[in-house]
């Protein structure tokens, strides 16, 4: 067997048809890549009668003055549990990359267990066999991130929709995707004219620009596989079910005076200072309503970017505006995407989150949002660098430059 470059076509029509896909493996994903200053091989490993056995996108890019890096996003399409095939084909990259590249790295889409949703610990499986393999074939396995701190998470949340259930979810989870609700929160798609909007609500989480997301939907949609969604507020709705529970709390409260005549018991006497709170706040519900409506304010407080490749929605990014916090738009957001797709996809992937369960993680509320929306919770396998050149690599490491091209330019409040 021996490595070939493939085309498009082929490339794509084997990734599509493996056992375990991901669109950063996709031909797609390559041509987007190459507007973040990366070339790209598309290489199949294959036998005498040219069928294919293995296959991987290969991005390659300049590192320092006169060396090269190859990165092999989510891994090769591989069985990397049949050992002398991933052997095979790993010798065959070493002879066909050696005198071209410094190292390849990977990270694959290997799940090697399970977070426990009651006890946060992960329960290993089988998989985990895979990180011996690949060590004793050359790979050098990265520190595992405690965060965000390698290219991908090594934990991510995703929903087997055919198992998800609204009411199963958190109490906290239903209760702020209510809220949203009756805050008249709408749920829009949109198009790549919306994608400025969008922007508002995730410039500050990664030091990217605008042209960057412009770039990710244009080359995904040109195959309709990029969706942008919109969260407003609609004034005419909020302004309705306001009034609408301005008018049961008065009545509410009205009952309660009436017990506080006949008993003013402290226990009377919070209720009715509770409800007294309820009721201005929704009057100040109303007269903010009141105000979008008379001025017809179409006023955006959230988006979400999300990319579909084969059976799995993945959420590449989401933001909301701060400022309308309280209208729980990211709730409302991320419970409306699920309600959309979850008839015609089996898995939406809600993307990273830390391993880091305790109360001191600075990611705690990200890990809570996600948790609330109770998906599976998989640790995968992690990150590793084939050195393909050991001096020209540990050179690298010395002058800082690999520490230069992967640490992950972040904007975290």
């Amino acid at each position: 067997m021996h490595i070939k470059e493939l085309s498009i076509a082929e490339f794509d029509g084997f990734a599509k048809n493996f056992m375990i896909s991901s669109y950063y493996q996709s031909s797609s994903y390559a041509i987007f890549m190459t507007e973040r200053g990366y070339d790209y091989e598309l290489i199949g490993y294959v036998d005498e009668l040219g069928v294919i056995k293995a296959a991987a996108l290969i991005l390659i890019k300049k590192i320092g003055i006169s060396n090269k890096y190859g990165y092999s996003p989510k891994g090769f399409l591989i069985d990397y549990f049949d050992y002398d095939l991933l052997k095979s084909f790993v010798n065959a990259l070493r002879k066909y990359y050696e005198k071209k590249l410094v190292f390849i790295k990977i990270n694959p889409e290997i799940a090697i267990g399970e977070i426990d949703p009651i006890t946060k610990i992960t329960n290993y499986n089988q998989n985990i066999i895979v990180r011996d393999y690949l060590k004793e074939l050359g790979f050098l396995k990265l520190k595992d991130n405690k965060y965000f701190e390698s290219l991908f998470p090594r934990y991510n949340a995703i929903i087997n929709t055919q198992e998800y259930n609204f009411h199963a979810l958190n109490k906290n989870t239903k209760n702020k995707i209510r809220k949203g609700i009756k805050r008249g929160l709408a749920f829009e798609k949109k198009d790549r004219d919306s994608l400025d909007i969008f922007y508002q609500f995730i410039k500050n989480q990664k030091d990217i620009d605008a042209f960057y997301y412009k770039n990710y939907y244009n080359v995904f949609d040109r195959n309709h596989a990029a969706d942008l969604f919109l969260v407003k507020i609609d004034f005419e709705q909020y302004l309705l079910n306001s009034k609408r529970l301005y008018d049961e709390e008065q009545l509410r409260n009205s009952v309660i005076s009436e017990k506080l005549i006949h008993n003013s018991s402290e226990a009377n006497i919070k209720e009715k200072m509770n409800s007294d709170r309820i009721l201005l706040s929704y009057k100040n519900d109303i007269e903010f309503a009141t105000k979008g409506l008379r001025e017809n304010k179409e006023l955006y407080i959230g988006g979400a970017f999300v990319i579909r490749y084969l059976n799995r929605v993945h959420m590449a990014i989401s933001g909301y505006d701060p400022k309308f916090r309280y209208f729980n738009p990211n709730y409302f957001l991320h419970y409306q995407i699920i309600e959309y797709y979850k008839n015609n996809f089996k898995f939406i992937d809600l993307n990273g989150l830390t391993g880091d369960f305790t109360k001191d993680n600075p990611y705690r509320g990200l890990n809570e949002f996600k948790l609330g929306f109770k998906p599976h919770v998989y640790e995968f396998i992690g990150e590793f660098d084939f050195i393909l050149n050991e001096h020209a690599y540990r050179n690298l490491i010395k002058k800082g430059l690999l520490a230069k091209e992967f640490n992950k330019k972040t904007k975290r409040n």
